[in-house]
């Protein structure tokens, strides 16, 4: 066994450090499974195989877990002897052992209560995004209120995906170029990035434009749903009031994405509209261009975005060969520019 390269594997991989691993954390609560599941430790330790297996080592293979033979092994196993040490003044009467959860145990079971850790605050940030974005488009809100909601919608979006790329990248190694370089490019193409530089174009903009506020408030009820599926699956109110909405958005995230790329889309154009009126802002209009050419090309956008450009594509070249002839050209040449 010792020589065993599998066995080295296993043994690594029980003796990692999952605890100060950001990674472990955002995969263990992108897991949803039953809350008497989750408090198993053969279930925990599967997954902490699996993460191990993803993350650390591709060449570990992990055992497949079977839910059926741990129960009937849990199960015929005997029960642990009672200790043999009595107090003066038991009566008689030995005691059984305490047994306390480990620490995986506590964290991954569900309590149905908001603790503040690294998970709850990415929740409370996206939960105060999800009101102030409803307070901002709100049609019957005060001018003033629906103003600063909308700042408070986007500031809190960059928050949040500041926060979780502090999480999960960490920051530079070292403040020179070459590091801040490499680091940067580990993390452009990620969803949290576009969204924090997408944030930074609208409220540096001193008009306040509602519209943008769809994919924003799209992305925290996703987030927020799949916390409150993973913590409060419990919770009576969590029930009665909750769970269809947060099942809902949890299974239909598909059309959520779709959703927030068509609204991205069709901002790109207002954009260039506001640009023949007093409201406009030429720097605005080129760093947003510059912004959905990098959702065409980013893997977590580039599906949704090309399939709505293809679809817009489909509708307008037909009157645009038709009517306007004279565009094809200068449209062909922005399709390359976007395109490469």
């Amino acid at each position: 066994m010792g020589d065993d390269p599998q066995h080295i594997k296993k043994v690594a991989a029980s003796s990692y450090d999952y605890d100060n691993d950001s990674r472990w954390a955002n995969y263990w609560n992108n897991i949803l499974i039953p809350p008497h599941m989750a408090s198993r430790p053969d279930v925990v330790r599967h997954y902490k195989q699996k993460f191990y297996q993803r993350y650390i080592d591709p060449e570990f293979e992990v055992e497949p877990f079977s839910s059926a033979t741990s129960v009937r092994s849990a199960r015929s196993s005997p029960a642990s002897p009672p200790e043999q040490n009595q107090s003066a003044n038991s009566g008689g009467q030995t005691q059984a052992p305490e047994r306390r959860p480990s620490s995986s145990q506590r964290a991954s079971a569900p309590t149905g209560s908001l603790r503040l850790d690294r998970n709850s605050v990415p929740f409370l940030i996206n939960a105060w995004v999800v009101v102030m974005a409803i307070m901002a488009m709100f049609p019957f809100s005060p001018w003033g209120l629906s103003d600063r909601a909308y700042r408070f919608t986007l500031a809190g979006t960059g928050l949040s995906c500041s926060y979780s790329i502090y999480s999960q990248y960490g920051r530079p190694r070292a403040w020179n170029l070459q590091a801040i370089q490499l680091w940067l490019q580990s993390l452009i193409a990620t969803k949290d990035f576009i969204y924090l530089l997408y944030c930074f174009v609208f409220v540096s903009s001193p008009m306040a434009i509602k519209f943008a506020l769809v994919p924003v408030l799209c992305r925290s009820l996703e987030l927020v749903a799949k916390y409150l599926r993973r913590n409060f699956s419990s919770a009576n109110l969590y029930r009665k009031y909750l769970e269809d909405s947060c099942l809902w958005i949890d299974t239909n995230t598909a059309t959520l994405n779709i959703l927030s790329s068509n609204s991205e889309i069709v901002l790109g154009f207002l954009v260039i509209i506001l640009l023949f009126t007093r409201q406009r802002n030429i720097v605005q209009g080129v760093m947003y261009w510059q912004l959905l050419k990098l959702m065409y090309h980013a893997p977590n956008t580039a599906s949704y975005h090309r399939n709505a450009w293809a679809k817009i594509g489909m509708h307008a070249n037909p009157y645009i060969h038709r009517y306007a002839p004279f565009l094809r050209t200068p449209i062909e040449y922005l399709q390359r520019w976007f395109q490469h």
